[in-house]
C-alpha cells in the first residue's frame, strides 16, 4: 500500500490499466477532484501493469497502488492474467481491483469474479453514460469505502 492511502488525508494512488487512450481520457475526465487526477497512474499493457505493481524495471520507483482499475481485454498479458497474478500475491492481494469491460458476456463477468475481482463495471457505449458510471465508482470507492492503510496490513 502506498504512503498516500486514503485514510492519511492524501489521495489514493489509482492505477488504471487501459490500452484505449480514449477510455483512459474518460476516466481522467470522470475524476472530479484534481488531486485524484494527479494520483492517477496509467499503463496501457498487462506486462507494464505487473512491472508497476511489483515496482520493477522502469517502474522501480512507482508508488504502490491503493486501487486498480483493470481493462479486461488487454493485448498480450490480458486482464484475467493480471488479475490472477495480483490476487495470487500475498503482498498485493489486498488491493481492490475493479474490472472494466466492454463485453456484455456473462462469462467474462463470471471469470472476473472467480479470479477475485472486487467489482466489474461494464463500459457504456455512450461517453456521457460511461463518465456517469465512473463518477458513481468514484463516489463509492473513493469516498464511502475505507481502504486499509499500510499499518493495518502488518
Amino acid at each position: 500500500m502506498s504512503d498516500s492511502a486514503p485514510n492519511t488525508g492524501q489521495p489514493p494512488v489509482l492505477l488504471l490499466i487501459e490500452d484505449n487512450p480514449g477510455d483512459a481520457r474518460l476516466v481522467e475526465e470522470a475524476l472530479r477532484d484534481d488531486q485524484l487526477v494527479n494520483a492517477l497512474q496509467v499503463v496501457s499493457a498487462g506486462d507494464d501493469a505487473l512491472d508497476f505493481v511489483h515496482q520493477r524495471g522502469d517502474y522501480a520507483d512507482a508508488p504502490r497502488p491503493d486501487l486498480v482499475l483493470l481493462d479486461w481485454n488487454l493485448p498480450g498479458t490480458d486482464g484475467e492474467d493480471v488479475l490472477a497474478e495480483l490476487k495470487d500475491d500475498p503482498e498485493l492481494e489486498h488491493i481492490p481491483v475493479i474490472v472494466l469491460t466492454g463485453s456484455q458476456s456473462e462469462k467474462d463477468v463470471s471469470r472476473a469474479y472467480k479470479r477475485h475481482a472486487n467489482a466489474c463495471i461494464t463500459k457504456a457505449g455512450d461517453a456521457d453514460d460511461y463518465i456517469e458510471t465512473l463518477r458513481t465508482f468514484e463516489d463509492f470507492w473513493l469516498s464511502t469505502v475505507r481502504l486499509p492503510t499500510s499499518d493495518e496490513l502488518q
